[in-house]
């Protein structure tokens, strides 16, 4: 019986952080997709001052865009980790 119990605690903890993992996907996707919708923004806007533009400010933009989209999953991901490594 306590095999039984054990089983059935292991599998619960088990849907219970896979259901965590996908909320953290889905709130780390929004905050991405966010971020990365700005950054066209941004992008354009700073395309068409034609004059003020060089590759450089380009560039590093672009690395700005990419780093702030992947923030939200790495943070999220090293929490979760942070989460399942915890004693009970």
């Amino acid at each position: 019986m306590q095999s039984h119990n054990a089983t059935q605690n292991r599998v619960r903890r088990t849907v219970n952080d896979l259901v965590m993992a996908e909320m953290f996907l889905v709130q780390a996707t929004i905050e991405s997709a966010t971020v990365i919708g700005n950054g066209i923004n941004e992008l354009g806007k700073q395309i068409t001052r034609q004059e003020d533009t060089d590759i450089r400010s380009i560039s590093s933009l672009l690395q700005r865009i990419a780093d702030d989209a992947v923030e939200p999953y790495a943070s999220r991901y090293e929490y979760f980790r942070g989460m399942i490594n915890a004693p009970d």
